[in-house]
This record gives structure tokens, sequence and C-alpha cells, in this order.
């Protein structure tokens, strides 16, 4: 059992008590209107600023809040029971992979970022490369110069708001994964458009948009990292970004989803009594409390393992398929557990049923990281408790 020290549990308290008091008073501009003006996005990112919860996963010597991933996912918990939206305004999106950038590159773009001044969206799915990304087309072809960019990416969360991108491109494509290279790529770049938009069933106020990359002339410096070593960084990157980002925000959602259910189940009254006496009712709440509780649990020891050097790559595909199912459970409980008010639009809940059905597919969908968790026990069997 993980006790909270003293600093820690400040910290918690520093988080819900923001996320209540700066985050949730938005919380209905989304659900209403689907969308966050930019100055309430300005607005929000100054608040997270002053209140130390921006860049919080970049190191204080690079200009970031220096937290570890523990103390990161704790904090994510806390301001995932509102809209993603919101928690990414006001945290910003300052991806881990920056931490490798050039002096010139940390100049130009990792300062900017982890100041609110830049933002940075993460280019990877394409028409025919979702989880499989060794398929992707987007080529960077070496010149005199630079490199040459060409293709295309699909559904990039953030474009519109974007003013440059972290674009993965194959460089060596004959080598599958082991050929794949990263480049910072702005958007007024000469050759860079953006294509189709896409209208999500969920995550209100995030554009969506397909990027086009025609002909782009890059610079050397534009490379991100090593040559061909692009998917290694990626993994590394979106593994803990699935543990804060898509973890511990989703179990925010799970808390906040059950808190409203358990409010309604006591307030609402039918067939002369609350809901709250009826067993089912009982039993969903029972089940969604257990779920927290045990996903929580394998949350903060993965954390804590990852921060003392592990990679816990089991672990990070069990919490994504656990915590986006629980929420998907949860969110499906709500709607039926507050009927006709819980389905129309402008309301929490389904605007939580929306968000939640998306969680199973971005970030790698649960299939694929059953995969990843099936294949370790078919590769290592069953780890003795020793080990686990």
């Amino acid at each position: 059992m993980t006790i909270l020290t003293e600093s820690q549990t400040v910290l918690v308290e520093r988080a819900r008590l923001f996320a209540h008091e700066q985050l949730l008073p938005f919380e209905s501009k989304i659900t209403k209107f689907a969308t966050l003006t930019d100055d309430d996005a300005k607005r929000l990112t100054q608040k997270g600023i002053e209140a130390g919860f921006f860049a919080t996963n970049i190191a204080t010597g690079l200009g970031g809040r220096g937290l570890s991933l523990f103390e990161n996912v704790l904090v994510q918990e806390q301001l995932g029971v509102t809209k993603d939206i919101l928690v990414r305004r006001a945290t910003g999106n300052v991806y881990d992979c920056l931490t490798l950038a050039s002096a010139c590159q940390r100049e130009q773009y990792l300062q900017p970022s982890v100041a609110g001044k830049r933002w940075a969206a993460l280019a990877v799915s394409e028409p025919d490369a979702g989880s499989d990304v060794a398929a992707m087309k987007t080529q960077a072809v070496r010149t005199d110069s630079g490199w040459l960019l060409k293709g295309s990416k699909l559904y990039i969360s953030d474009a519109d708001y974007a003013d440059y991108f972290i674009v993965a491109a194959k460089t060596a494509p004959e080598r599958g994964v082991k050929g794949i290279s990263l480049f910072l790529v702005d958007k007024q770049a000469a050759g860079f458009s953006l294509g189709q938009r896409f209208n999500m069933i969920g995550f209100d106020g995030t554009s969506h948009r397909e990027l086009i990359f025609d002909q782009i002339e890059l610079a050397n410096d534009a490379l991100l990292g090593e040559e061909n070593q692009g998917f290694q960084l990626l993994c590394s990157t979106l593994g803990k970004a699935r543990l804060a980002k898509v973890a511990a925000r989703g179990l925010g959602k799970c808390v906040r989803l059950l808190h409203e259910m358990t409010e309604h189940a006591k307030q609402r009254q039918q067939f002369g009594q609350s809901l709250s006496m009826f067993g089912t009712v009982q039993s969903k709440l029972a089940d969604g409390a257990t779920g927290i509780r045990l996903s929580r649990a394998l949350l903060w020891e993965t954390a804590k393992r990852m921060d003392a050097g592990e990679a816990c790559r089991e672990e990070i595909s069990m919490l994504k398929v656990y915590v986006s199912e629980l929420l998907g459970r949860l969110a499906d409980d709500a709607v039926q557990l507050f009927g006709a008010s819980g389905c129309h639009d402008g309301g929490t809940i389904e605007s939580f049923y929306r968000d939640a059905r998306l969680f199973r597919i971005i970030d790698g969908t649960s299939e694929i990281h059953r995969n990843i968790i099936s294949g370790s026990l078919l590769k290592n069997g069953v780890l003795p408790l020793c080990d686990v």
C-alpha cells in the first residue's frame, strides 16, 4: 500500500482545488457549445502556469515543473474529473520526446512550449497506419540541404490550435519500425496544409484534422533525436502519456461519474424511495468504487516503478485497457441511472459518455494492448509473486 507523503498530499489537494475552482466553471461552455475560445484557452494556460501545473512532466532545468511520474499521475487524476480540453490547456501538451531537442530546437520549440507560448501536436496516425505504425507511408528523404518530407496524417488532435507538429516519418522504409524518425515541422512551413476536418464523437473543443505534407523542405536540425530512432522515442513518450493523460485522467473521470451517480441515487425518488435503496443500483455503485480502487493501486505502483527506471510495458497496457473499459462501463451505468436526463446534449453525463467511448481507441486500442499483455505472458509465462 502506498502512503502519500505530506508534500504529495498537499499536491493532491492543490490539484483538486484547482480543478474545482478554475476548470469546472468552464465545463458548461464545452458541453453546451462544444468549443473553447482562444481567449478562454489563454486564460486557462495562464492559470495553469500560475498554479504550477503547466509542463509538470518536464525537468526544471528545461523550464518545466520537474514532477516525478508518480506525482504527475496524482495531479492528472485530480484534474481529469473534467473535460480533457480544459486540462490540456491548463497543463500544456509538452511531449517528453522534446527533452531530446538540440540547443537550437530547445530555443525554437521546447522553451516556448513550456512557457505556454507554442503548442505541439503529435502526428503519427495515417489512413493505413493506425495501430500498425509500421504501415505508415509518410517519408522523409535526405537531400543535400536536409530532408524532403512528403505524405499525410489523419485524425491529428489539436491540429488547429498547434503551431508545430512532431511528425513520424519513414527514413529507412525497408527497416519497418526501425526505420522511423521524428521531425519538428512548423505549421507555416511551405508545402504544409490542413486537410479534412473530423467532428469526433467526443473530446469536444479539441480539433481533429488531416495534415498534408507536400514536398516540404526541412533543414537538418528538423530531425528530433537520432535518425531511425523515432519508434523507440514514440514508445517511451506514449508510455508516459498513456499513464498520465489516459489512465490517470480516465480514472479522474471514473471518480467524477461515480460521484454524480451516487448523488443522483441518493436524491432521485422513485416508487416512494430513493434510487439508492434498490439493489441493482447499489451493485453498480459498488462495482464502480471497487474498479477505481483497483485501478489506482496499479497506477500508483506502475508510476513508482517507472520512476525507478523500469519500463513496465505490460502494466501500462493493463492500465490502458482496464481504466478505459471501466470508464466505459461507468459512463453507460450513469446514462442508465440518469435515464432521459443523461441522454440529451448539453449535459454532463451525455458528454462524458461520448468521451468515454473514445478512451478505448486513443493511444492504442484495447485489442492492441491486450495483444501486448498476452504476448508477454506467452513469452515469459506467469510471473512469480516476487517478480510482480
